[in-house]
């Protein structure tokens, strides 16, 4: 063959066409998708003149780095090779069942997850269908928000108090509703602070056994309670009031972010056995298995050095939460509220109606001070007039000065 039967060589320059057409080959679920608000205010935060009252962020001076320098080296010693290995989707069996001991329930009802988002987005894939009807709080979690919507949720709100979900309104909603899955954070909640009185729990779990419908119990804060008395989760109440694991309609979705440090990315769903071997289904396509070594170095963690670290933290999260409130009363003005969290990382913020947070974010960040507006909190949209602050990863001259400049933008905004 000569050179001048050879075919042309065609160079990708000089292909007469336009960019590819991304926005068309995206799944209708991809579609859906979008950006964390909270994330993208954490870009702001970077900067490091600004006080961050923004992203609900542990206090990093409070990780218990030595104790897990020590643990990282005790799995080494003690497991060698198999702590960097491949292994099980399930988890760690150790720490499973070190899990399921706490509440009477056998390891093959815990399976170990890579951080409670991941819980949040398996568990929507797994049970939310187009148009299936899911019930949450007004204001909910973001993360919850952003992981069910690919799956075509529709959301109803539920109202709620001082005292969490409004179960009276809800049980009249239940009459014209039919729900698939109800997802509550009830210690703590994020975005409000608030926290689910015992009454309405019990009546929570009875409720939706009732009706039938899947309730999703995120509780990342919960052994991070500052003031008043320990209240049993949904899941427990289920356990007495359903009969066993295996019979509850509650899936509890744990995480050791908040109580130890977030970076192994170490979380647990407890339900029944149908949901944990779905689960695990779903996981083995997600990333086959939590990474082994940080599953180890936290069962090395739990039983003697997680205690104490909760403590610690406690004390810390209860002093800057009563701090702030406290600034806030003295200079915020008249007729803006905000709730009084028992524990957990975040409190929540009403101004009056004629102020938008998103515009006063931008005010504030000018005074070098950040928080998260709370309209990207409501399913179904609303709190244009909200807004969350955090109070764990600020320390006490911050937050004077956080809040006397967060004071100024309101009052400036209501002038």
């Amino acid at each position: 063959m000569t050179a001048s039967d050879a075919p042309a060589s065609v160079h990708p320059s000089s292909l007469d066409r336009s960019a590819f057409d991304w926005d068309g080959a995206f799944s209708p679920q991809a579609r859906r998708l979008g950006s964390s608000a909270i994330r993208e205010i954490l870009k702001i935060t970077q900067r490091p003149e600004i006080i961050s009252f923004a992203g609900g962020l542990p206090a990093p001076e409070l990780f218990p780095i030595e104790a897990i320098r020590e643990a990282a080296n005790t799995v080494l010693t003690t497991y060698g090779a198999a702590a960097l290995q491949y292994s099980t989707t399930e988890g760690h069996l150790p720490l499973r069942e070190w899990l399921a001991a706490r509440v009477g329930i056998g390891a093959a009802n815990v399976q170990i997850m890579t951080g409670s988002q991941q819980s949040l987005d398996l568990l929507g894939k797994m049970l939310i269908g187009e148009g299936d009807v899911v019930l949450v709080e007004a204001p909910t979690y973001l993360g919850a928000l952003q992981s069910f919507n690919p799956y075509g949720p529709r959301y109803v709100q539920m109202a709620a108090d001082e005292e969490g979900i409004d179960l009276d309104a809800l049980e009249e909603q239940l009459k014209t509703v039919k729900a698939k899955l109800l997802y509550a954070v009830p210690n703590f909640q994020n975005p409000t602070g608030r926290t689910l009185s015992l009454e309405r729990r019990r009546r929570l779990v009875e409720l939706t056994a009732r009706h039938g419908i899947i309730l999703i119990e995120d509780d990342p804060y919960g052994a991070i309670r500052f003031s008043g008395e320990p209240l049993p989760s949904l899941y427990e109440l289920s356990l007495e009031l359903c009969g066993g694991s295996e019979q509850s309609h509650v899936i509890y979705s744990g995480s050791f972010s908040k109580v130890l440090v977030p970076g192994l990315r170490d979380a647990w769903v407890q339900a029944a056995l149908p949901m944990i071997r779905k689960l695990i289904q779903a996981k083995q396509g997600a990333d086959l298995h939590t990474p082994t070594f940080n599953q180890m170095i936290i069962s090395e963690l739990v039983s003697e050095v997680m205690p104490a670290q909760i403590e610690r933290v406690k004390a810390v999260y209860g002093e800057r939460a009563q701090h702030m409130m406290a600034r806030m009363d003295a200079q915020f003005p008249a007729g803006v509220q905000h709730t009084t969290p028992q524990g957990g990382m975040f409190l929540w913020v009403t101004l009056p109606e004629q102020i938008d947070t998103v515009p006063l974010l931008e005010q504030a960040v000018k005074r070098l001070v950040a928080f998260v507006p709370g309209a990207p909190f409501y399913a179904l949209g609303g709190g244009h007039n909200t807004m969350r602050l955090s109070f764990s990863s600020a320390t006490l001259d911050q937050i004077d000065t956080g809040i006397a400049a967060l004071a100024q933008t309101i009052h400036e905004a209501l002038d």
